[in-house]
Protein backbone atom coordinates (compact mmCIF):
# COMPACT_ATOMS: atom_id res chain seq x y z
CA UNK A 1 0.00 0.00 0.00
CA UNK A 2 1.41 3.69 -1.13
CA UNK A 3 3.23 5.04 2.34
CA UNK A 4 0.54 7.72 3.01
CA UNK A 5 -2.31 5.15 2.83
CA UNK A 6 -1.82 3.94 6.17
CA UNK A 7 -3.32 7.25 7.19
CA UNK A 8 -6.80 5.75 6.74
CA UNK A 9 -6.02 3.05 9.59
CA UNK A 10 -8.08 3.36 12.55
CA UNK A 11 -5.07 4.23 14.88
CA UNK A 12 -4.96 7.89 13.24
CA UNK A 13 -8.54 8.08 13.37
CA UNK A 14 -10.12 11.82 15.12
CA UNK A 15 -10.95 9.93 18.63
CA UNK A 16 -7.57 7.61 18.35
CA UNK A 17 -5.59 10.81 17.68
CA UNK A 18 -7.53 12.85 20.56
CA UNK A 19 -6.71 9.81 22.83
CA UNK A 20 -3.29 9.70 22.26
CA UNK A 21 -2.62 13.29 22.57
CA UNK A 22 -4.08 13.53 26.23
CA UNK A 23 -3.04 10.51 27.14
CA UNK A 24 0.96 11.43 26.29
CA UNK A 25 3.48 12.00 29.26
CA UNK A 26 3.69 15.35 30.40
CA UNK A 27 5.04 17.76 33.53
CA UNK A 28 2.34 20.46 33.82
CA UNK A 29 3.06 23.56 35.21
CA UNK A 30 2.75 24.57 38.67
CA UNK A 31 -0.81 25.77 38.54
CA UNK A 32 -1.90 22.85 36.74
CA UNK A 33 -0.28 20.72 39.54
CA UNK A 34 -1.54 22.59 42.24
CA UNK A 35 -5.19 21.86 41.08
CA UNK A 36 -6.24 25.55 41.70
CA UNK A 37 -8.48 25.71 38.91
CA UNK A 38 -11.68 23.83 38.28
CA UNK A 39 -11.95 22.15 35.06
CA UNK A 40 -15.05 21.55 32.91
CA UNK A 41 -16.38 21.16 29.59
CA UNK A 42 -18.62 22.95 27.54
CA UNK A 43 -21.33 21.76 24.20
CA UNK A 44 -20.59 25.81 23.14
CA UNK A 45 -18.03 28.07 22.43
CA UNK A 46 -19.40 30.84 24.56
CA UNK A 47 -18.97 30.37 28.38
CA UNK A 48 -21.81 32.49 30.55
CA UNK A 49 -20.93 33.55 33.86
CA UNK A 50 -23.90 34.61 35.84
CA UNK A 51 -23.37 36.59 39.15
CA UNK A 52 -25.89 37.10 41.44
CA UNK A 53 -24.82 39.72 44.53
CA UNK A 54 -25.91 38.61 48.15
CA UNK A 55 -26.88 42.04 49.85
CA UNK A 56 -26.37 41.51 53.83
CA UNK A 57 -26.71 44.93 55.97
CA UNK A 58 -27.73 46.08 59.51
CA UNK A 59 -31.18 46.66 59.97
CA UNK A 60 -32.39 49.94 61.13
CA UNK A 61 -34.88 49.80 64.23
CA UNK A 62 -38.14 51.14 63.43
CA UNK A 63 -41.32 51.84 65.89
CA UNK A 64 -43.48 49.09 66.85
CA UNK A 65 -46.26 48.44 64.45
CA UNK A 66 -44.89 51.00 62.19
CA UNK A 67 -43.57 50.05 58.59
CA UNK A 68 -40.71 48.16 58.09
CA UNK A 69 -37.31 48.73 55.74
CA UNK A 70 -37.82 46.76 52.57
CA UNK A 71 -35.46 44.08 51.56
CA UNK A 72 -35.25 45.31 47.58
CA UNK A 73 -34.57 42.37 44.86
CA UNK A 74 -30.84 41.12 44.45
CA UNK A 75 -28.70 42.21 41.21
CA UNK A 76 -27.96 39.50 38.92
CA UNK A 77 -25.44 39.70 35.95
CA UNK A 78 -24.48 37.43 32.88
CA UNK A 79 -21.49 37.85 31.50
CA UNK A 80 -20.71 36.18 28.33
CA UNK A 81 -16.73 34.94 27.27
CA UNK A 82 -15.74 33.46 23.62
CA UNK A 83 -13.54 30.86 24.04
CA UNK A 84 -10.05 30.96 22.27
CA UNK A 85 -9.14 29.00 19.86
CA UNK A 86 -5.94 27.66 19.89
CA UNK A 87 -4.56 25.43 17.13
CA UNK A 88 -0.92 24.32 15.77
CA UNK A 89 -0.02 21.92 12.96
CA UNK A 90 2.87 19.69 12.32
CA UNK A 91 3.62 18.56 8.76
CA UNK A 92 4.72 15.21 7.95
CA UNK A 93 6.85 14.92 4.55
CA UNK A 94 7.02 11.61 2.38
CA UNK A 95 10.55 11.81 2.63
CA UNK A 96 10.71 11.73 6.35
CA UNK A 97 9.29 8.34 6.61
CA UNK A 98 10.71 7.25 3.49
CA UNK A 99 13.27 5.00 5.14
CA UNK A 100 11.41 3.18 8.20
CA UNK A 101 10.26 0.66 6.13
CA UNK A 102 10.10 -1.55 3.23
CA UNK A 103 7.56 -0.96 0.35
CA UNK A 104 4.47 -2.77 1.19
CA UNK A 105 5.74 -4.07 4.36
CA UNK A 106 2.97 -4.75 7.50
CA UNK A 107 4.70 -2.40 10.11
CA UNK A 108 3.68 1.02 8.14
CA UNK A 109 1.35 1.37 11.08
CA UNK A 110 3.57 1.23 14.18
CA UNK A 111 6.53 2.87 12.36
CA UNK A 112 4.94 6.08 10.96
CA UNK A 113 2.61 5.89 14.16
CA UNK A 114 6.10 6.33 15.89
CA UNK A 115 6.85 9.75 14.25
CA UNK A 116 2.83 10.64 15.17
CA UNK A 117 3.24 10.32 18.28
CA UNK A 118 6.28 12.32 18.81
CA UNK A 119 5.02 15.55 16.98
CA UNK A 120 1.73 14.45 19.41
CA UNK A 121 4.27 15.00 22.35
CA UNK A 122 5.70 18.06 21.05
CA UNK A 123 2.24 19.89 20.23
CA UNK A 124 1.15 18.57 24.06
CA UNK A 125 3.73 20.62 25.12
CA UNK A 126 2.82 23.78 23.75
CA UNK A 127 -0.54 23.43 24.64
CA UNK A 128 -0.02 22.87 28.05
CA UNK A 129 2.01 25.79 28.43
CA UNK A 130 -0.03 28.04 26.73
CA UNK A 131 -2.33 26.73 29.11
CA UNK A 132 -0.33 27.62 32.06
CA UNK A 133 0.13 30.84 30.75
CA UNK A 134 -3.78 31.28 30.41
CA UNK A 135 -4.16 30.86 33.88
CA UNK A 136 -1.68 32.68 35.37
CA UNK A 137 -3.05 35.75 33.69
CA UNK A 138 -6.62 34.92 34.90
CA UNK A 139 -4.74 35.32 38.54
CA UNK A 140 -3.25 38.49 37.89
CA UNK A 141 -6.64 39.64 36.33
CA UNK A 142 -5.09 40.29 32.93
CA UNK A 143 -5.03 37.98 29.96
CA UNK A 144 -2.14 38.36 27.65
CA UNK A 145 -1.49 36.68 23.96
CA UNK A 146 1.70 35.34 23.28
CA UNK A 147 2.06 38.70 21.69
CA UNK A 148 1.54 41.25 24.62
CA UNK A 149 -2.11 42.13 23.58
CA UNK A 150 -4.70 41.30 25.96
CA UNK A 151 -7.28 38.79 25.63
CA UNK A 152 -9.40 39.55 28.30
CA UNK A 153 -9.39 42.10 31.10
CA UNK A 154 -10.83 40.78 34.05
CA UNK A 155 -11.39 43.76 36.20
CA UNK A 156 -12.85 45.57 33.08
CA UNK A 157 -15.39 42.68 32.50
CA UNK A 158 -16.58 42.83 35.78
CA UNK A 159 -16.54 46.41 36.59
CA UNK A 160 -14.09 46.04 39.40
CA UNK A 161 -10.24 47.57 40.42
CA UNK A 162 -7.21 45.57 40.96
CA UNK A 163 -6.31 45.46 44.89
CA UNK A 164 -2.67 45.46 45.63
CA UNK A 165 -0.53 46.51 48.73
CA UNK A 166 3.24 47.62 48.68
CA UNK A 167 4.91 45.48 51.50
CA UNK A 168 7.17 46.98 54.04
CA UNK A 169 10.02 44.52 54.17
CA UNK A 170 11.38 46.77 57.41
CA UNK A 171 7.79 46.85 58.88
CA UNK A 172 5.76 43.88 60.53
CA UNK A 173 5.70 41.35 58.03
CA UNK A 174 3.35 39.32 59.39
CA UNK A 175 1.07 41.78 60.22
CA UNK A 176 1.23 42.91 56.73
CA UNK A 177 0.07 39.49 55.32
CA UNK A 178 -2.27 39.08 57.79
CA UNK A 179 -4.04 42.26 56.62
CA UNK A 180 -3.60 40.77 52.90
CA UNK A 181 -5.55 37.71 54.20
CA UNK A 182 -8.41 40.15 55.45
CA UNK A 183 -8.80 42.14 52.23
CA UNK A 184 -9.10 38.70 50.20
CA UNK A 185 -11.98 37.39 52.76
CA UNK A 186 -13.80 40.54 53.00
CA UNK A 187 -13.79 40.25 49.25
CA UNK A 188 -15.13 36.77 48.97
CA UNK A 189 -17.42 37.19 51.81
CA UNK A 190 -18.90 33.49 52.78
CA UNK A 191 -16.90 31.60 50.27
CA UNK A 192 -14.71 29.15 51.89
CA UNK A 193 -11.00 29.10 51.93
CA UNK A 194 -8.31 26.17 52.83
CA UNK A 195 -5.25 28.26 52.16
CA UNK A 196 -3.50 31.61 50.72
CA UNK A 197 -0.69 31.18 48.87
CA UNK A 198 1.73 33.78 46.97
CA UNK A 199 2.77 33.17 43.53
CA UNK A 200 6.05 35.32 43.75
CA UNK A 201 8.62 36.73 40.92
CA UNK A 202 12.23 35.86 41.35
CA UNK A 203 13.35 39.20 42.92
CA UNK A 204 10.40 39.75 45.31
CA UNK A 205 11.13 36.26 46.38
CA UNK A 206 15.19 36.85 47.32
CA UNK A 207 14.23 39.70 48.61
CA UNK A 208 11.34 38.46 51.22
CA UNK A 209 13.77 35.68 52.74
CA UNK A 210 16.86 38.07 52.77
CA UNK A 211 14.40 40.54 55.34
CA UNK A 212 15.43 40.68 58.78
CA UNK A 213 11.98 38.85 60.33
CA UNK A 214 11.69 36.54 57.89
CA UNK A 215 15.21 34.81 58.03
CA UNK A 216 14.27 34.58 61.91
CA UNK A 217 11.43 32.83 61.55
CA UNK A 218 13.01 30.91 58.88
CA UNK A 219 15.66 29.67 61.21
CA UNK A 220 13.54 27.86 63.51
CA UNK A 221 12.54 25.74 60.94
CA UNK A 222 16.14 25.21 59.81
CA UNK A 223 16.41 21.63 59.84
CA UNK A 224 13.47 20.72 57.79
CA UNK A 225 13.88 23.47 55.23
CA UNK A 226 17.56 22.49 54.31
CA UNK A 227 15.74 19.30 53.15
CA UNK A 228 13.90 20.81 50.68
CA UNK A 229 14.51 23.69 48.41
CA UNK A 230 12.82 26.89 49.71
CA UNK A 231 12.01 28.20 46.69
CA UNK A 232 9.26 25.32 46.62
CA UNK A 233 7.43 27.69 49.67
CA UNK A 234 7.56 27.96 52.99
CA UNK A 235 4.72 29.48 55.69
CA UNK A 236 5.26 32.52 57.05
CA UNK A 237 2.30 35.38 58.69
CA UNK A 238 -0.48 32.44 57.23
CA UNK A 239 0.85 32.98 53.67
CA UNK A 240 2.57 30.26 51.44
CA UNK A 241 5.03 32.14 49.74
CA UNK A 242 6.59 30.20 46.81
CA UNK A 243 8.78 31.30 43.97
CA UNK A 244 6.85 31.05 40.69
CA UNK A 245 9.14 29.94 37.88
CA UNK A 246 7.33 30.32 34.78
CA UNK A 247 9.27 32.00 31.45
CA UNK A 248 9.39 30.98 27.54
CA UNK A 249 11.49 32.62 25.67
CA UNK A 250 11.02 36.55 26.90
CA UNK A 251 7.97 36.07 28.13
CA UNK A 252 8.13 36.39 31.77
CA UNK A 253 4.57 34.53 33.26
CA UNK A 254 4.83 36.73 36.35
CA UNK A 255 7.10 39.94 36.80
CA UNK A 256 10.05 39.23 38.67
CA UNK A 257 9.19 42.21 41.33
CA UNK A 258 6.20 41.27 41.99
CA UNK A 259 3.95 38.56 43.56
CA UNK A 260 0.24 37.18 43.57
CA UNK A 261 -2.01 36.45 46.87
CA UNK A 262 -4.69 33.54 45.86
CA UNK A 263 -7.30 32.01 47.90
CA UNK A 264 -6.82 28.40 47.74
CA UNK A 265 -9.87 25.82 47.93
CA UNK A 266 -12.65 27.95 46.19
CA UNK A 267 -14.19 28.06 43.02
CA UNK A 268 -13.56 31.25 42.01
CA UNK A 269 -11.04 29.30 39.28
CA UNK A 270 -11.78 27.77 36.33
CA UNK A 271 -11.31 26.24 33.33
CA UNK A 272 -13.74 25.58 30.14
CA UNK A 273 -13.03 23.78 27.58
CA UNK A 274 -14.88 23.77 24.31
CA UNK A 275 -15.41 21.35 21.78
CA UNK A 276 -13.27 21.43 18.66
CA UNK A 277 -14.27 23.27 14.96
CA UNK A 278 -14.47 19.18 13.63
CA UNK A 279 -17.69 17.76 12.27
CA UNK A 280 -17.34 14.47 14.45
CA UNK A 281 -17.50 17.06 17.48
CA UNK A 282 -19.88 19.62 17.13
CA UNK A 283 -22.08 19.78 20.67
CA UNK A 284 -19.86 17.16 22.44
CA UNK A 285 -18.51 17.81 25.58
CA UNK A 286 -15.17 20.00 25.01
CA UNK A 287 -11.92 18.29 25.38
CA UNK A 288 -8.59 19.74 26.83
CA UNK A 289 -6.75 19.21 23.01
CA UNK A 290 -7.93 17.63 20.30
CA UNK A 291 -6.06 16.32 17.13
CA UNK A 292 -6.76 15.44 13.50
CA UNK A 293 -4.56 13.91 10.45
CA UNK A 294 -5.14 15.64 7.26
CA UNK A 295 -3.49 14.32 4.00
CA UNK A 296 -1.93 15.75 0.58
CA UNK A 297 -5.28 15.19 -1.72
CA UNK A 298 -3.41 15.39 -4.80
CA UNK A 299 -0.24 13.60 -4.76
CA UNK A 300 0.12 11.90 -1.15
CA UNK A 301 3.68 13.67 -0.58
CA UNK A 302 2.52 15.06 3.19
CA UNK A 303 0.47 14.36 6.28
CA UNK A 304 -0.48 17.12 8.31
CA UNK A 305 -0.78 16.72 12.59
CA UNK A 306 -3.10 19.29 13.24
CA UNK A 307 -3.76 20.41 17.27
CA UNK A 308 -6.07 22.68 18.71
CA UNK A 309 -7.21 23.59 22.10
CA UNK A 310 -10.51 25.54 22.82
CA UNK A 311 -9.95 26.93 26.56
CA UNK A 312 -11.07 30.13 29.02
CA UNK A 313 -9.04 30.37 31.90
CA UNK A 314 -11.05 32.62 34.29
CA UNK A 315 -11.20 33.99 37.74
CA UNK A 316 -14.51 35.46 38.65
CA UNK A 317 -13.55 37.59 41.53
CA UNK A 318 -10.38 39.23 39.95
CA UNK A 319 -10.41 41.38 43.57
CA UNK A 320 -10.17 38.18 45.24
CA UNK A 321 -6.17 38.22 44.23
CA UNK A 322 -3.88 40.58 45.78
CA UNK A 323 -1.22 42.32 44.17
CA UNK A 324 1.83 42.83 46.08
CA UNK A 325 4.82 44.99 45.19
CA UNK A 326 7.90 45.67 47.38
CA UNK A 327 8.86 49.57 48.84
CA UNK A 328 11.37 50.87 48.11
Amino acid sequence: MPMLDVFKDDAFSVVSLTDAIIKRPYKPGRIGTLGLFRERGITTTTAVVEQKDGVLTLIQSSPRGGPASQLGPSRRTARAFVLPHLERDSTIMADEVQNVRAFGSENAVESVQAIVNERLTTLRAMHEVTLEHLRVGAIKGLILEPDGSVMFDLFDEFGVAQQSVILDLDGNIRQQAIEIQRLIETELGAEPVSGYRAFCGDAFFDELIAAASVTTSLQYQESRLLRTDLRAGFEYGGITWENYRGRVGSTEFIPTEQAFVVPEGTDIFATYFAPADFMETVNTIGLPVYSKIATDPELQRWAKVHSQSNPLAINTRPRAVVKVTLGT
